[in-house]
Order: C-alpha cells, then structure tokens, then sequence
C-alpha cells in the first residue's frame, strides 16, 4: 500500500488535516473542503469519504480500513481512538424505501424523500467488518459492533452489540481508558 505524500494531501484542499496522515493513493475523496483530519490517522485502499453538507469530523488516532465508505450530507465524526474495520458503511443519507417516492442521486429532489442525520462515533468506538451504520446514529464511547451487524439506533456506552439489527450482548471492559493513559503519557 502507497500513501499520499505530505504534499499530495495539502493539494487535495481538506478543510483541517493533522500530522502522520497517511491515506492511501487508491482512497477517493470527494468534498474535501468538508473534511477535518486529526492526527495519527490513516485510511486505507478503495476507501470512499463523501462530504456533504454536514462535513466529515476524523478525531486523533483514527483507522478506517480497506473498502469502507462514509457517505451523505449530514455530519459523521468519528471521534479519538475510533475503528472502521473493512468493508463498513456508514451513511448519514438514506434514501426512502418505501416505493412512495423515487430514489437515487439521478432524480431531482421533489420527487425523492431523502432523510439526513449526523452519525457520531464516540471515542474508543469499533465497527466490525461488514457493518452498515444508518443515519441519525449516536454509537457512544467504547462501544464496540460485531461484524456483518446493522446499526439502526443509538448504543450504549462501553456495550458489545451484533446482529440484524444489531442488539446488545454484553458489556465492554473500561481497561481501555487505562491504556489510552499509558499510551498518551509514553507519547
């Protein structure tokens, strides 16, 4: 895998981009002046970052690994420490299913019902491969998804949830935020 150059990154025009960014040469980035890059982040190959109007929020220490997407015009921050594993999509726009209007970006607004939402991950979130997370989703701090779930509500605090959609399982240990210190410190 081959990453931008630090010159390469700064003619993309992101709105903010940190130290140690490493974005690979074959992501596709779309709406650059909407996106925010903390430090220490690194996007891997055939990732797809799409800002719309809301923008893209990337915290410090972030990964979003091969094949993911984040796409739609409301806000998705993925806060310090967060996880996208491989082939995740997270999506702050969804068109209307229900066949009472029309969809997909080749049709003119009046005629679909497009909902948009922020999506937040909070710190020391991970979202397993596969996942797909829908819009007007809060995944709060520690929360971790199992692969292959959908992710159609809030979840909890430091909770391991799976499934279709996804429903908690158990909780999830806190000695992460010990080692989150360390780390910092060691820094």
């Amino acid at each position: 895998m081959s990453f931008l150059t630090t010159q390469e990154l700064l003619k993309i025009g992101f709105s903010s981009c940190g130290s140690n960014v490493l974005i690979s040469k074959l992501a596709s980035i779309y709406g650059a002046e909407k996106i925010n890059i903390g430090s220490n982040v690194r996007i891997d190959d055939f990732c797809i970052l799409s800002a719309g109007d809301g923008g893209i929020y990337l915290g410090n220490h972030v990964h979003i690994a091969c094949y993911s997407s984040l796409i739609g015009q409301g806000r998705i921050t993925l806060e310090d420490f967060s996880n996208v594993s491989s082939r995740v999509s997270i999506y702050s726009s969804s068109d209307d299913y229900s066949g009472k209007k029309l969809t997909n970006p080749t049709i003119s607004e009046n005629y679909k019902n497009v909902t948009h939402g922020p999506v937040i991950l909070k710190r020391h979130t991970i979202i397993g491969s596969g996942s797909v997370i829908l819009p007007h989703i809060i995944l709060n701090e520690g929360c971790a998804i199992g692969a292959l779930s959908l992710v159609n509500s809030d979840c909890e605090e430091f909770s391991i949830y799976a499934g279709i959609p996804a429903k908690k399982i158990k909780n999830r240990s806190k000695k992460l935020l010990d080692i989150e210190k360390e780390f910092l410190n060691a820094q």
